[in-house]
Parts: C-alpha cells; structure tokens; sequence
C-alpha cells in the first residue's frame, strides 16, 4: 500500500519557514532550490513533493500549463502564455469522420460528465502498468528510476484549469497520431493484441482501458486538451493540442526547457464555462475516492493543508500598568494559536482492495468496516460472503446482508437500487442497475463485484447483455442464498427473526419471480401455524411435525392469525392435531401457490373443496348423502347461483356450515385483496369467484331442523328464511364479503325479534287506591327465598 510520509512533508515546510512570516518562499527562490532538492529526492516533483509552501494563496498561484515535474514554481501566467500560439504546430485532421463526434460523446456514450476523470485516470494506470510490464524485458526503459510510477492531480478553480500527470510509458509522435488523432482506437487494445500473440509472453498485462473513445471523454468538460508527452523510446517531448469543436489536431515539439518531463504523460484540460466547477480540489478528491479508489498505483492530488503554530501577542500597556512592572522578575510572553495553510500533494487512493485478499486473512472486523465505509451505514451486517470464482468467468466479490432495510419492508416495487458496486480491474464502473447483475427481490444485498473481463459497452456504464453476464448472475445469486442460509442454521435464531423481519417479503416475491430457485428458497421461508401462533416456523420444521399418514401441507389464508386459527375450515384438522400454515400477510398466498409443493408434499388450501383428510368412510358418506341428499338439492334450488352446489362437509365438527373456494377459484382471501387493488378488472373478479360451494355439517341441529323441514314443509316460508340467513352467516364466517350488508343486517334482526319475542316481558302490575279504583302505581318488589321461590315455580 502506498502511503504519503507526512513527517517529511512537515519537516520539509519547517524547514523552509523563514524568521518573517512562516513560509515567504519566493519563486526566485524556489529555483535557486531546485538542484539541491533534485539532487536529495532525485524525483521529477521536487517543488511540491517536497511540502514548498505556496504562500501567494490557492491553487490559481501556480501556472499549470507549466511543468508539473519542472521543481519551479509559477504565478498566475496562464492566460498570457496561452495568448501566442506555439510555434512549429503542424495541423493533422483526424482519421474517421468526425462533424458528429463530440456531440457523439457528450450526449451518447456517457450518461454522466463526472466520468471523464475515471477514464483519464484509467488511461494514465494503463501507461503505468504497460510500462512495468515492459521494463521486464527492457529495463533501459526505466533508467530513469527517479521518477516514481504514480499519478497527480492539479487544478486551478479560479481558471479552470485541471492537469493529470503520469510517469507511465508517454508516446512518441507517431503513437500520437495513432492514438489520439484515429477515433475509436484503442492503444490498449492493439497492446493486449500483441501481448497475447508473442509466445514468449508468459504473464499477462491486468490493464484496464480497452476503448478508443476514453480519452475523448475529455471534451465532456473541456472545450481544449492539450497533451505533453514523452517516451522512454524518444529523446524528444511532443505536445498535442485539440479543441472539442474542431475535426482538426495539432502536433508539435516541446522547446520549453521549463516544461520537459522525464517520462509520461500530462494531460492539461481547460473546462468550459459552465464545468469548471470540477475544478474545485475537494471535488477532484470526491471523484478519485468514488471512481479511482483502488487503482493499484498511488494517485495524488494537489490539496490544501494547514499546521498549528504560536505566533506572540503585544501586551497591552493598560494592562501591564495594572499589574506593575517588575524588572527583575521574568515575565511570560503572552501568544495565541493560528493556522497556517500551505499546499502540498495528498495520496488519495489510499483504501486498499479488500476483495482481493485472501479471505482467510481477513477478520470479521476489517469486512464490517468496509461495509460501513462503502456504503455510509452505521450497524454492522447480518451476514458477509467473500468468494472467488474461476473458470469460465473469472471475478471477485463480496455480499452483504444489512442489518435493517434502507428501502422499507413494503418497498418491493423499485427494481432499481445503488447496492452493488460493480468494478472491471478495480475501476468503478456503476451501481445503478436494472435486474442484470442480482433479480429484484434480493435487490436489499449489498457489496461489490470486480470482474477482468466482463463485456461493457463503449462507455463502459451498460452491461452489455451476454452469456457471461447471466453466468455471473447465476453465481451471485447461489452466493446470496448460501449467505442467508448461514444465518439461517444460526444457533443465535434472533439472528434470522431479524433478517426475516427485513427481508421476508422480497424471499416471498421470489417464490413468484424466480421458478428456478424455488428449492433455495424453501428453506428459508417462515410462516405462522395451528400449533405455532406466537413463534414462526420453516417448512422443514412442518414437515418433520407432520403425521406419518399425512400427505400434504396444509394452509389457510387470511387478515391475522386470530381470524386464520378460527376458521370454520380448521374445525376437523384440530381435532386431528393436523398442523396447517396460516397465511397473514397479502403475498404469501401468492407465494405458495407459485412454489406448489416442498420435499414432494405438495401445499393443500383447506379453503377449497374436494379436501381430502385421508379419512373418508364411503359407507358412511353413502348414507349420509342418502339422507340428506334431497335437503342439499332444496338449499340449491333456494340459494339459486349464489353457488355451485350444495355438499355434505368432512371439514366441520361444530359449525353448521361452511363455503368454500372452487378448486382453481379464488379464495375468500384473495378474493379481498384483488377487490381491494385499484386497477383490479371486474370481469375476471367475476369470473374467478363465480363457483363456490356450500357445505353442510348433517351432524349439526340446525342441518338436522333443516333436513325435517324440507321433508315435511319444503314450501314454509321460516326454513326458506332460515336457509338465506345460513348462507349469509357461511359468507361472513368463511371470510368473504356480503354484497349487500344492510339486507344482511336485516335477516338478523328479525330473527333475533322472532327468537326473542315476549320472553322477558309481562304485564305490569295493578295498584288498588283506598276508593275502591284501580291505578297503575309503583311496584314493590318482593323478596322471596330461592327455596319458596322454586317451589312456587313447582
């Protein structure tokens, strides 16, 4: 890891402060400077490496189209260096047609203008890491070794000036004209080319930029790109020159003494008006941190800084005439703290790649501060999954399941999130994706992944759709869920009552969007049972639960767990101590019904008909059905399309009636939630909940009341009543909504005045006046003895 010496940039700055005023270095002096630092350093940054103070104020003091690696320091000169055109230029025109290019580039290739400096920074990494790889069997190329291979970074904000310096492998004339003035052609590529079709190549070059088009993502910001450069092959420096609305290039040779490089490449770009503001030194930071974070070669940026120091204070005479002045005694000197600011270089990309360390050196405290880090949280995550996949697609990772939601646990309609960083050669390309790396509902996980050779597009932002894409997807996805496991098989099962708190409903939606992972998904759901209300249960725990004649799982859906437990359609079940899953939240029907079955037991609604308990006694039904088989025909001619027909119930023990779901209809719960949506289509609504059916108990005595009076007066118009109010209370009891409550309303009520008619009213009594009349009076009451009274009622 690199790392900025602070002590030596300090120790330099106190060296240099002078007895007047901290650090009044002037330019002549600076020069004078020159060869002795050179010669203590023997680096190309003397001036600034060096921690020289740049008294004159901010960044604008120095004179970027300057050398940066000249060791002098410059005014603010730009403006009249740029006003004479440099001599000797000759004028190129680009290689491709080029009238629509930059507004090619501005409004096409790049969604973002902010990506320009990653590009750039990518080129410079590139120059850096082929001039390493080839030193290997060159090494004259790096004779000269005093120039360090790392990147710097300098602006101007007040003129907009930033400037990009490289000690890579730079170009000669001829690379210039390849390079810069062919549109789309990639130097990168035709070295890679090269790289894989010489045999004697044993190793391969990690670079990162591969697209022609990357350096041109300068004239996002810029309206002129003026580029020094010089080879190790060459003995001479070339500066080429372009403006953002010219089909034309210049190309000359350096003759400023002051402006020579030793090696590389300095990109000097002038913004235009309305993008200077990138020109701001915390703004560059912010962009390096994000996009450049962990680029293997040092970047450093031009920074202000500031030191502590005492200066004295003047006494007061007031005050020193108060106190009296005692010249023998010695008196403290009275000082204050200032700041004193100055300029210096700052390593900004100082983070090293976590994921590409060996996950077995790496403790639980170092991923959860990456975490933190990365993506500005404060809790620790549930869960951390490092891994490596090789062969066919080749990339690094590392997931994370948060601790709480960001997004809220009924957001599960954005598809769009920012949790996972995507790098190729650890250069952040994007976080904003549409479904391609991870499917919506595990959309809550969080973590980076840095691929080698993952396809882009020209502007490096859109994935490009392709079978290594959808293996990657894969592979993640398998990870994700192995990660969640874990937390799962957890012996701490608050651990999980957590995760599923966050997270159930996006494991829920999978179960509808994703068929192919519905065996990953199964573990790890979590439902409320019969035998289970105050604590949730997996599938695997409801089938280890369940009876050795027990085929299928049952389950029940409905608002909450105190209406699911007292469903009519759980009456037998409970007595059997079968186990059934209450559904309470709106997807998990959904949910079920898409995963249909778990270890071959397939999911049984008890809502519906045709439910088979393993029970049946054909006997006893073909008796029962001969019994009551005429009362089931007269409450179906009663009820008329109300239902589908009229059965004898094998779910019911105590309640006289039920009505169930058709077998692929709707349930009651459903048929709520899909009333209650705002774009729900009436016509289907219609369609789905057309058949129900209506189940008798013949053991109850209302059934029984039922069954004399249909046999001895089928046409009385009480039984007839008596039918309409039993279907409606079925309606309500079984979870379905009446379509006219006030007519309900109205049944009761006057059956209620029917059943309590006259039994608690009498006559009241009669007082006799002394003349004999009779008036109604006051009534006493009479306290009578329980055993008088009961043998009075005898």
């Amino acid at each position: 890891m690199h790392r900025l010496s602070s002590r030596r940039s300090v120790s330099a700055l106190l060296r240099l402060r002078g007895p007047a005023a901290g650090c009044r270095t002037s330019a002549a002096a600076a020069v004078a400077n020159t060869a002795t630092e050179n010669d203590v350093r023997g680096g190309p940054y003397p001036a600034v490496s060096r921690g020289w103070c740049n008294i004159a104020g901010p960044s604008h003091s120095l004179n970027l189209k300057s050398s940066l690696l000249s060791g002098r320091r410059y005014e603010s000169t730009a403006a009249a260096n740029d006003a004479s055109p440099p001599p000797s230029a000759e004028k190129y025109e680009y290689q491709a047609e080029v009238s629509r290019l930059m507004d090619l580039i501005v409004n096409s290739l790049y969604s973002n203008k902010e990506v320009f400096l990653r590009e750039l920074i990518s080129n410079a990494s590139d120059a850096l890491d082929k001039l390493r790889f080839l030193s290997v069997t060159e090494p004259q190329l790096l004779k000269d070794a005093a120039a360090d291979l790392d990147i710097r970074i300098q602006t101007d904000k007040d003129n907009g000036i930033i400037s990009i310096t490289d000690t890579g492998i730079g170009m000669t004339r001829q690379e210039l004209v390849d390079c810069l003035g062919t549109i789309a052609q990639s130097g990168t590529a035709k070295f890679l080319k090269a790289v894989k079709e010489s045999k004697e190549s044993g190793s391969d070059s990690n670079l990162i930029g591969q697209f022609g088009v990357g350096f041109y993502s300068a004239f996002l910001v810029a309206e002129r790109v003026v580029v020094s450069t010089k080879s190790p092959k060459s003995d001479k420096q070339y500066v080429w020159e372009g403006e953002a609305n010219s089909s034309s290039y210049s190309i000359r040779e350096e003759t400023d003494p002051d402006k020579l490089i030793p090696r590389g490449t300095r990109l000097t770009l002038y913004l235009k008006n309305d993008d200077k503001g990138f020109a701001h030194p915390e703004r560059i930071q912010k962009l390096v941190t994000n996009y450049s974070q962990f680029v293997s070669f040092p970047i450093y940026t031009w920074q202000e800084k500031g030191y502590t120091k005492e200066v004295e204070v003047d006494e007061d005479p007031a005050e020193a005439k108060q106190e009296g002045e005692d010249d023998k005694a010695e008196r403290k000197k009275k000082t204050k703290k200032v700041i004193e600011k100055y300029w210096d270089w700052e390593l900004t990309n100082e983070t090293q790649p976590i994921w590409l360390r060996n996950p077995r050196e790496v403790s639980t405290e170092e991923y959860n501060e990456f975490y933190r880090k990365t993506f500005n949280e404060y809790l620790d995550p549930l869960a951390s999954s490092h891994f490596t996949t090789e062969g066919e697609v080749e990339f690094r990772s590392i997931l994370y399941v948060p601790a709480a939601s960001s997004m809220g646990k009924d957001d599960l309609a954005n598809p769009k999130t920012k949790n996972i960083r995507l790098y190729v050669k650890r250069v952040f390309i994007s976080d904003d994706f549409d479904g391609e790396l991870f499917p919506r509902y595990l959309s809550f996980v969080k973590g980076v992944v840095d691929s080698n050779d993952l396809p882009l597009n020209v502007s490096r932002e859109i994935l490009q759709e392709s079978r290594i894409v959808r293996i990657m997807r894969k592979r993640l996805v398998r990870k994700a869920f192995d990660m969640i496991l874990g937390i799962s098989l957890s012996e701490n099962r608050e651990d999980y009552e957590k995760f599923w708190d966050n997270y159930g409903k996006y494991l829920k939606l999978g179960c509808i969007e994703d068929r192919e992972n519905h065996k990953r998904i199964g573990p790890l759901l979590r439902f409320f049972s019969s035998q289970s209300e105050h604590d949730m249960i997996s599938l695997d725990e409801y089938v280890e639960n369940m009876k050795p004649e027990q085929k299928d799982i049952y389950y029940v859906a409905a608002d909450s767990v105190t209406s699911a437990k007292n469903a009519p359609f759980l009456e037998k079940l409970l007595e059997k101590d079968l186990e059934v899953l209450l559904l309470v939240d709106p997807i998990d029907e959904v949910a079920i019904q898409n995963l249909k079955s778990y270890k071959e037991k397939n999911f049984v609604d008890i809502s519906k008909e045709d439910l088979d308990l393993g029970d049946k006694d054909e006997e006893k039904e073909k008796v029962t059905k001969q019994e009551f088989g005429q009362t089931c025909d007269w409450m179906k001619k009663r009820l008329g399309d109300k239902v589908a027909s009229v059965q004898i119930s094998n779910r019911l023990s105590s309640s006289p009636c039920v009505l169930v779901s058709g077998k692929f209809g709707w349930s009651a719960n459903m048929e709520r939630l899909m009333k209650a949506q705002t774009v729900g289509d009436p016509s289907s609504l219609e369609f789905m909940r057309s058949r129900r059916v209506f189940e008798i108990n013949p053991d109850h005595p209302i059934i029984k009341n039922l069954n004399a009076a249909c046999m001895n007066s089928p046409d009385a118009e009480d039984a007839l009543r008596a039918i309409d109010l039993l279907y409606d209370a079925a309606l309500v009891s079984s979870g379905f909504t009446p379509d006219d409550p006030a007519q309900l309303g109205g049944k009761i009520y006057e059956m209620m005045g029917m059943a309590l008619s006259g039994k608690w009213l009498s006559a009241p009594e009669v007082q006799s006046t002394p003349g004999g009349s009779q008036t109604p009076g006051t009534l006493e009451a009479e306290i009578v003895e329980p055993v008088e009274a009961a043998d009075s009622q005898k």
